[in-house]
């Protein structure tokens, strides 16, 4: 059932009507003949021309249309596809120096087309718009990109074509619409993009969709959106990098099952430039097409019109019950286990993990956390211990522990006997007497074996370790805007985006070190020493981990532990990576609270 238009929720979150063709046909209907909405004046130029486009074959190789435009007085037009029949529509057009955008609908269809061209060498994008996603996803826009050009009566064809590459890879902008929206737009990947929504919605989430990037020339791109496994609504716009300008179309289906077709102009601001790891010189870019793969199903024809290759994590998820969970997890928790086997969570992520520290052997240690449980730790071995919680009964538990700095550990082990198979990830540091704790669970309100993760932070007492008073590890923003690569094992290298204080975005890389697929999750960053920051992540809607790291700034190197629970039951189990910096957008005069939102 439809609700608020942007309700405060992820985006993956929000229960989507499945809209049928006919409730989507009768709102595309009561606005095709109107044509876009604009805040800002539009370009009536066109009047009383003719514009004739021929189009090379599409992105999946499919035969190009041939369109004849022919512009009447106001916001008509005529349009003819193919030689047909003209049909009759409104538009609206906006221009950009050289470019002219120029979008519609074509009535009694769920189609339409948006159009880029440049004036001055007649070369033009053309993107063929409908309705109705893969499978059953009638709400989600698709999209076709054809290359071609304007013809002009006794020129020759261009031979050149704007051209998908990967120029605009690793640059992030802050755009401000006409709309009264604004977006941090991170252009991260050859074939996805990343956004976080600084009006619409609260902007403590960063968001993923399969994007284009084509470019045209001189400084001036083109850039799209398809909001696949959210709203499915569907953001073109082209832009000049050095004029800081856009002109697009926004349109799709918000939450409130509201129809938005609006054409907009928007002024940016560059947020920087990361690092790009393909070889020196290499421009090649998108569109990635479908193949077999993690968060892909093999059914999606590579050459049907429109295909793309598109994350679809809970294709992919087997998602169980609170009962499944309940039944599986006592007898199968396996906690820093010699093997880790399919759907653990961390299966091939264990290669640069060093041995376990022996350093807390004899060490008792009491931990206060601050609103939460207080917890007695005796290490009697380097991979066993018992606790009690709360002055409970001692337990006997596994766990393992690593020194990330000298007097500064990261240590884990399951709980036992808790009603949602609670697991303590701390940091426990000697220096300063704090320790701050990711205690993941199961059983969340959207799927019972997705993990969530409560803060808990305290003070630690232990022989030799100083009080800290109130003082407390913190929240912080110096990981905010930051992209690193996690080295996992030879052949498995993904890189994190930091976009919000409460987003990790991950980004897997193609064989020609290309960024590529990616999807993002909710998480935090705390501040345990300069260069030394205790994060976390949860692969939400996707395979449920809760993944946490202690990573050093200056041995980029980290050490972590994986909370996973899937159908084998509970792991926890290490993960470390060999780390590279890619760079850090300025991001952080966007986010004015400290930390955690």
């Amino acid at each position: 059932m439809a609700g608020e238009a942007y309700p405060d929720l992820p985006l993956f979150r929000i229960d989507w009507t499945a809209l049928t063709d006919a409730q989507i046909g009768e709102k595309l209907d009561a606005v095709a003949n109107a044509g876009p909405q604009c805040a800002s004046q539009t370009d009536l130029s066109l009047a009383g021309t003719i514009m004739q486009i021929a189009c090379d074959a599409g992105t999946t190789g499919n035969d190009g249309p041939s369109l004849s435009y022919r512009f009447l007085t106001g916001n008509r037009l005529l349009l003819s596809e193919n030689g047909g029949a003209g049909v009759n529509a409104g538009y609206a057009a906006l221009d950009l120096g050289e470019l002219t955008f120029l979008a519609h609908l074509i009535p009694g269809t769920l189609r339409g087309f948006a159009v880029v061209v440049d004036n001055h060498t007649r070369l033009a994008t053309v993107f063929e718009l409908w309705f109705g996603g893969y499978d059953k996803r009638g709400r989600e826009v698709m999209r076709e990109v054809y290359q071609g050009y304007v013809h002009a009566d006794g020129e020759a064809a261009p031979t050149k074509r704007h051209e998908f590459n990967n120029r605009l890879e690793g640059a992030a902008y802050h755009w401000q619409q006409d709309t009264g929206a604004a977006t941090l737009d991170f252009y991260d990947s050859i074939a996805y993009t990343h956004w976080v929504e600084l009006t619409r919605m609260d902007r403590s989430q960063g968001y993923c969709a399969p994007a284009d990037y084509i470019e045209i020339g001189h400084g001036k791109y083109i850039y799209t959106r398809t909001e696949c496994e959210f709203s499915g609504i569907f953001t073109v716009y082209a832009f000049d990098v050095n004029a800081l300008e856009q002109v697009g179309l926004r349109l799709g289906f918000n939450a409130a099952d509201e129809l938005e077709f609006q054409a907009f102009r928007g002024t940016g601001e560059w947020l920087g430039q990361i690092a790009k790891f393909e070889d020196f010189g290499s421009t090649d870019g998108g569109p990635m097409l479908p193949r077999p793969g993690p968060g892909q199903t093999a059914d999606v024809d590579a050459t049907a019109k429109g295909a793309r290759a598109v994350y679809r994590p809970m294709e992919t998820y087997r998602t169980m019950t609170k009962a499944e969970v309940d039944a599986i997890v006592p007898d199968n928790t396996t906690v820093f286990g010699r093997a880790v086997g399919e759907g653990s969570g961390a299966t091939g992520m264990a290669y640069h993990v060093e041995s376990p520290s022996e350093a807390l052997i004899g060490r008792d240690v009491r931990v206060e956390y601050d609103d939460g449980p207080v917890m007695e730790y005796e290490f009697s071995s380097v991979d066993e211990l018992r606790y009690r919680k709360d002055g409970g009964s001692w337990i006997t538990a596994r766990y393992h522990a690593w020194e990330a700095i000298d007097g500064v550990f990261l240590f884990g082990h399951a709980l036992s006997g808790e009603p949602n198979h609670d697991g303590h990830i701390t940091v426990l540091d000697f220096e300063e007497g704090k320790a701050t704790c990711y205690n993941g669970y199961l059983n969340t309100p959207y799927i019972a074996n997705e993990a969530g993760c409560r803060h808990l932070f305290g003070r630690l007492v232990a022989d030799g370790a100083p009080d800290p008073g109130d003082a407390r590890h913190e929240y912080t923003l110096d990981m905010l805007g930051r992209c690193i690569t996690y080295s996992y094992q030879p052949g498995l290298t993904s890189m994190h985006l930091y976009s919000t204080p409460n987003t990790t975005s991950w980004i897997i890389f193609t064989p020609e070190r290309s960024a590529g697929l990616q999807w993002a999750g909710s998480g935090a960053q705390v501040k345990i020493r300069d260069g030394l920051y205790f994060l976390y992540w949860i692969e939400e809607a996707c395979n449920g981990t809760l993944g946490t790291i202690l990573l050093n700034m200056r041995t980029m190197h980290d050490i972590g532990i994986g909370y996973h629970c899937g159908t084998e039951g509970l792991s926890i189990s290490p993960v470390s990576a060999l780390l590279r910096h890619a760079g850090q957008f300025d991001l952080e005069r966007f986010f004015t609270q400290q930390g955690e939102a």
